[in-house]
């Protein structure tokens, strides 16, 4: 019988720090040899699906799934995740990228949340310290702003003690020239001084799929592109799922003891499906963004503003070459997968930016991608007709026997709510408590990463310092892996977009060992190209299509479909409806 491990690892021979060797050939060679290895996988999973009976299926393969998938097998349990589309294609890779203590929660008086808020960043920063990295923020006070100076003071000090003052720094109170000189491009006009602190940063994708691929290698049986169609039921029991392969059209029974409802915005359907009786509905709150050049914003860290329109928290990020403005925060009553931003919310995002940075005068036209992410809010979670006043604490329930969902919560507390998801399961199995130790185990890549020693020794391996740290920050540690492929192939060493530092290296990988099936996984997820490029990524998902074909085989009709799938998934995504009913 497969084990999780064995189900997907495609090469079998890649480590934690660079390639095993297998017999004869190049790397690249060896790989290419074994014929499409991520089809393979396919099959093998699917078998191992439909053979065995697991503890747990997990439906859902955004943050939340992917944590419980992680601490459920890390607690011996065995373990199933099942995600529709591909791992974070939904919210998961559509938040604001940041792993953070929440502190406009404190206005809300939501204590807790921001305590463990604040520990669970303190673990991300250290288990993955290559995807969770340090990152300061100004806070400036305008004169007749609602939040005042000592309020923000005030603020911080709380803030700073229920991180226990073990945030990277204490904040800092400054003076307008204190403000002036950490973002000198920031509007003067008004202005009284503010203060500087301390979050995190992270790629969201690329968290979810580290949880992912340590649930893998920890036993979890994982597999994207897989529908459930329906639920199965024994003795008045939610037993197992029917699922079916959107790949390979395939459709296959998998039992388990607790099925695990996980899908964010698409919780209510889940609950459909079971025959759940009714009762308070998963509420989205839709939340976009927009990624202008750096250069024209002209921001030196990230910048939290009250949003001149309307006094709402909003963001001002680094994000390379590139500044993002975010968020929204308003109901949208949409279809989750349709989900996108309108011309009024992208409007709104560039007023409040010129505002604070009269010098950008951005215009629709510096929008290199705009995008949206719909937040499931807890059934019954208060805040009226705010949104932003809504609770962002988490839900779980058992509605139906056999099944377990969870709604709410946030990127920053997914190790904390898996945590307690594994808790409520164990009690429905009756099987004694395990602890995981996720809290302390690195994820992939995490293992003895200093990441400005791994940058340096990939900087001397390649040559490249843009591509030396996007492969640690990536990868961690594991970047040694990706650069073989390079070393073995010099074609892969290539760019996939000459002015973007993501490797030809870095797709092949994804494909072999990420479970990348579709150019929307490969340039949407594994790297973040789509929403780098003005075209979203088109003309490089026609350029590698061939290339790709050959590791995924896909003959020439199958690509010419893959090519306009990806067209239809990055319109989906970015394109912007004209007008929006309820405005940002």
């Amino acid at each position: 019988m497969f084990s999780g491990s064995e189900t997907f690892s495609a090469g079998h021979g890649v480590s934690t720090h660079g390639m095993t060797e297998l017999p004869g050939g190049t790397t690249a060679e060896r790989l290419a040899a074994r014929g499409p290895v991520a089809v393979a996988a396919r099959h093998a999973t699917l078998a191992t699906l439909a053979a065995e009976a697991f503890d747990i299926v997990i439906i859902g393969g955004g943050i939340t799934g992917a944590g419980v998938a992680r601490e459920a097998s890390l607690a011996g349990l065995r373990t199933a995740l099942l995600e529709r589309d591909d791992f974070a294609s939904g919210t998961s890779s559509r938040s604001s990228r940041l792993v953070h203590g929440g502190l406009r929660y404190l206005e809300h008086r939501e204590l807790a949340l921001v305590f463990e808020s604040s520990r669970e960043r303190r673990t991300l920063l250290r288990i993955a310290p290559h995807l969770v990295r340090p990152l300061a923020f100004t806070w400036p006070v305008y004169a007749h702003a609602r939040v005042r100076r000592w309020q923000l003071a005030a603020a911080l000090t709380l803030y700073d003690a229920l991180a226990l003052f073990r945030n990277v720094q204490r904040h800092e109170r400054l003076g307008v020239e204190g403000v002036v000189r950490h973002e000198p491009r920031l509007r003067r006009d008004s202005l009284l001084g503010g203060a500087r602190y301390f979050d995190a940063a992270t790629d969201d994708a690329r968290l979810t799929l580290s949880n992912v691929l340590s649930a893998r290698e920890a036993g979890a049986v994982v597999a994207n592109h897989a529908r459930v169609e329906s639920l199965l039921r024994s003795g008045g029991r939610i037993a197992g799922a029917v699922v079916h392969d959107t790949i390979g059209g395939a459709s296959v029974q998998v039992t388990a003891r607790v099925v695990v409802n996980a899908t964010g915005p698409w919780s209510d359907a889940i609950e459909a499906l079971a025959g759940a009786p009714p009762g308070d509905r998963v509420r989205g709150s839709k939340g976009v963004h927009i990624a202008v050049p750096r250069t024209r914003v002209g921001n030196t860290d990230a910048l939290t503003l009250l949003a001149p329109q309307d006094g709402r928290v909003m963001f001002v990020l680094p994000a390379g070459d590139f500044t993002i403005v975010g968020t929204t925060d308003t109901y949208e009553a949409v279809e989750p997968a349709e989900v996108r931003a309108s011309d009024a919310d992208v409007d709104y995002l560039l007023a409040a930016a010129n505002h604070f940075f009269p010098g950008a005068t951005l215009t629709s036209a510096d929008v290199v991608s705009s995008w949206a992410g719909l937040r499931p809010l807890a059934a019954g979670a208060s805040g009226g007709d705010d949104p932003g006043a809504a609770s962002r604490e988490h839900a779980i329930a058992q509605r139906m026997p056999g099944m377990v969902s969870v709604t709410g919560g946030k990127l920053t507390t997914y190790r904390a709510m898996a945590a307690e998801v594994v808790d409520a399961i164990e009690q429905v199995l009756g099987v004694p408590h395990v602890r995981a130790s996720t809290e302390t185990r690195p994820l992939p890549g995490g293992e003895d990463c200093d990441v400005k020693r791994e940058i340096a020794e990939a900087r001397i391996a390649c040559a490249d310092a843009s591509v030396a740290t996007r492969l640690v920050h990536a990868h961690g540690t594991r970047w040694r892996a990706v650069w073989a492929l390079a070393v073995d192939d010099p074609a892969l060493a290539q760019r996939v977009d000459a002015a973007r530092p993501y490797l030809l290296a870095e797709l092949r990988y994804a494909v072999a060992e990420e479970m990348a099936s579709s150019l929307g996984d490969l340039l949407v997820r594994r790297v973040p190209l789509a929403f780098e490029t003005r075209d979203n990524g088109r003309a490089a998902a026609a350029r590698i299509a061939p290339l790709v074909a050959g590791w995924l085989g896909w003959d020439a009709a199958a690509t010419v479909d893959a090519v306009a799938a990806y067209d239809a998934e990055v319109t989906r995504m970015f394109g912007r409806y004209i007008s929006s009913a309820e405005g940002p």
